[in-house]
């Protein structure tokens, strides 16, 4: 082998690649061995040894202060990956620049910086437990809706168990006219306009709710309703619409009361087979 330097010419090859690997671990490691360098090979040996030794130590401290930050956000952590894998995929696809900045402001409303895996969560809890949570963060919805505040607790108990949050931005057509219903919506906060065929627009905000014509009626939309702001809004589908109203028949004459004054201001044929409830009963709803 070449030799590295004047005493190490006539030593064994041992003694060589020794000093030879102490030296490349030096640099490598970046650990220095002090003033005074290992002379014998048992010094070079346990400087290595030590070496390694010091900056596995080293990796294993920045390794678990790196998961200690991140798991003291981990909810934050999952979103930015989420979102990583969307600029991803809107670049991949090559979307304009205006739809990329709609799905990132849809993101930011909708997730608001955070994600989490909720019907996961809510999946492993008891029944009370759960109920009480969702109680919980929709308290702000039964709060502003008579129809939730004046009706028996455990209806919206039933409700509020089969709601899923959705968010819709400005100018959005959360229903067309003409489609077939599959979902009613609770307003729990933002502003909708419902788009008539005599061009008549109604605005509805916090605490109304609209689309349950289609799913008593299982007919067509009778109107059009747009987003004007930034809407939160709560879905039911028509499936558990109708399963909750089964073990509540005084609320579905209800809906049913509103519905029917509903079509007969927008000029449309009244369901037959229903009876008429003083509207006092579910004040704030509107188509």
């Amino acid at each position: 082998p070449v030799p590295l330097f004047p005493p190490l010419q006539n030593d064994s090859w041992g003694k060589q690649y020794s000093h030879a690997l102490f030296k490349a671990m030096s640099h490598m490691l970046c650990i220095g061995y002090g003033q005074q360098a290992p002379e014998g090979m048992t010094d070079v040996w346990l400087t290595m040894l030590s070496m390694i030794v010091g900056a596995t130590c080293y990796a294993m401290f920045i390794g678990h202060a790196t998961a200690l930050i991140q798991s003291l956000d981990s909810s934050r952590r999952q979103y930015q990956e989420k979102y990583k894998q969307v600029e991803q995929y809107m670049s991949f696809h090559k979307l304009p620049g205006d739809t990329r900045q709609r799905i990132h402001e849809y993101y930011e409303h909708r997730y608001q910086g955070k994600m989490f895996d909720e019907e996961n969560i809510l999946g492993e809890l008891s029944e009370p437990l759960k109920e009480e949570i969702i109680n919980f963060n929709c308290r702000n919805l039964v709060a502003n809706m008579p129809l939730f505040a004046n009706a028996d607790p455990n209806f919206v108990t039933a409700m509020l168990t089969k709601l899923r949050f959705e968010v819709f931005q400005p100018g959005d057509f959360i229903i067309r006219e003409g489609t077939v219903g599959k979902k009613m919506y609770f307003i729990q906060h933002g502003v909708v306009s419902i788009l008539t065929k005599g061009n008549k627009e109604t605005k509805l905000s916090d605490g109304s709710y609209f689309g349950e014509i289609c799913l008593l009626t299982r007919g067509r939309r009778t109107a059009s309703v747009r987003a004007d702001t930034y809407c939160r809004l709560y879905s039911l589908s028509v499936d558990n619409f109708n399963e909750v109203l089964e073990e509540y028949p005084m609320m579905r004459r209800a809906f049913e009361t509103v519905a029917m004054d509903r079509l007969d201001r927008i000029g449309e044929e009244r369901p037959l087979g229903t009876a008429r409830m003083p509207l006092s009963l579910l004040p704030g709803a509107v188509a």
